[in-house]
C-alpha cells in the first residue's frame, strides 16, 4: 500500500531523508521511530503527497500511483504532528467542514464526534479546548473518510488515558479491517502494543526494520537474572557461563544475561552446587534501552 523506493528529500542541499526504501503492506501497522530531526515527519508528508521527492519515488495503493496524484491522495488520511483549527469554530463545525470538503456521507460527522468523545464540548468553540481535546478533534477529522491508508504523526502526544484507549481501539480496528496505518511516536508503549513492524530512522537513514516477533526475540535476549547468594560455590560460575557466556559474579550476586527460557537451568545449577539462594530478581529487556542502542550504533 505504501512503497518508498530510494526516497530522498533535500532541503538546501541537506538530506532530511536519505534513500529510504521501505514497503508497507495492506493491513499492516508500522511505527516509524527516531530522534527529533531524523526525517519521520518528512517521510509521512511524502506519503501524504504533501511534498515531492528530490529523488526516488513514493507510491500508494494497489496500483502503485505516485503519492502526489489526486487519486492516490484520495486514499489517504493524514494527521499532522501539530493540529490547529480556527478558535471560533465549534468542534462539530470543524468536523462538518472537513466532511463536506471530502464529500463524505453526513452520517460520518456523528461517528467521528462519538470517537473523539469531547465530553459534550462539540458545541463549544475550539478556542476553549485543552491540548488533549484538540488532539482528539484532529483524530476525529483524520478518521472521517475511512481511507484505506492512515498516516499519523505523533498521534498520542497529548492524549489522556481515555484518549489513548480510544486511539488503540482505532488502530486495532483498522488492522482488523485490513487497512494500513503508518505512525510516528516517541511513546514506546504505543509501538510495543500496536505495531506489526517498527522502522528506525537516524539522520534521515533507515537503520533498522524489525517485526514484532523479531523485536520480542531481541528484547528477550536482553533480559537479566540476578541471584543473590551467600557465596559462589567453586565451579558454579563456569557452569553458568556455558549457558550464558556473559554471566559474572558481582558482589554477592550472580548476574546472568539472557532470555527467560534459560533461567530454570541456571537455578538448577545453583541448587545442584549447594548455593544458598537469598534473593532473585529477573529483569526483561526494555524497548527504550534497545532503541537507544540502535540510535547510538547508527553510522
Amino acid at each position: 500500500m505504501i512503497r518508498f523506493a530510494g526516497f530522498t528529500k533535500d532541503y538546501a542541499g541537506h538530506p532530511a531523508v536519505d534513500r529510504l526504501t521501505l514497503d508497507i503492506e495492506r493491513g499492516e501497522v508500522v511505527a516509524l521511530l527516531g530522534p527529533n530531526g531524523s526525517g519521520k515527519t518528512t517521510t509521512l508528508k511524502a506519503a501524504a503527497g504533501l511534498l515531492s521527492p528530490s529523488s526516488g519515488t513514493v507510491l500508494l495503493g494497489e496500483l502503485g500511483r505516485p503519492a502526489s496524484e489526486p487519486a492516490a491522495r484520495a486514499a489517504v488520511s493524514f494527521l499532522p504532528q501539530r493540529v490547529a483549527f480556527p478558535d471560533s469554530l465549534t468542534g462539530r463545525e470543524v468536523v462538518e467542514f472537513y466532511r463536506r470538503l471530502r464529500g463524505i456521507d453526513p452520517a460520518r460527522t456523528g461517528d467521528a464526534l462519538r470517537f473523539a468523545s469531547l465530553n459534550g464540548a462539540s458545541a463549544r468553540a475550539v478556542g476553549t479546548y485543552s491540548g488533549g481535546m484538540v488532539q482528539r478533534l484532529g483524530l476525529a477529522v483524520a478518521i472521517l473518510p475511512q481511507a484505506p491508508v492512515l498516516l499519523l504523526d505523533e498521534p498520542t502526544a497529548a492524549l489522556d488515558p481515555d484518549g489513548l484507549a480510544a486511539f488503540y481501539g482505532l488502530v486495532e480496528g483498522r488492522k482488523r479491517d485490513d487497512q494500513t496505518v503508518l505512525f510516528t511516536s516517541h511513546q514506546l508503549g504505543d509501538v510495543e502494543r500496536l505495531a506489526d513492524r517498527f522502522a528506525v530512522l537516524v539522520n534521515g537513514k533507515l537503520t533498522a526494520v524489525l517485526t514484532g516477533r523479531e523485536l520480542a526475540d531481541r528484547l528477550a535476549g536482553r533480559g537479566v537474572l540476578k541471584l543473590r547468594l551467600n557465596a559462589c560455590p567453586d565451579g558454579l560460575l563456569e557452569q553458568v557461563q556455558r549457558i550464558s557466556p556473559e554471566a559474572s559474579w558481582v558482589g554477592d550476586q550472580l548476574i546472568v544475561p539472557g532470555p527467560a527460557a534459560m533461567r530454570p537451568a541456571v537455578l538448577d545449577l545453583a541448587r545442584q552446587a549447594g548455593a544458598d539462594i537469598r534473593g532473585l530478581t529477573a529483569e526483561e529487556g526494555r524497548l527504550d534501552m534497545f532503541y537507544r542502542e540502535l540510535v547510538q550504533e547508527a553510522p
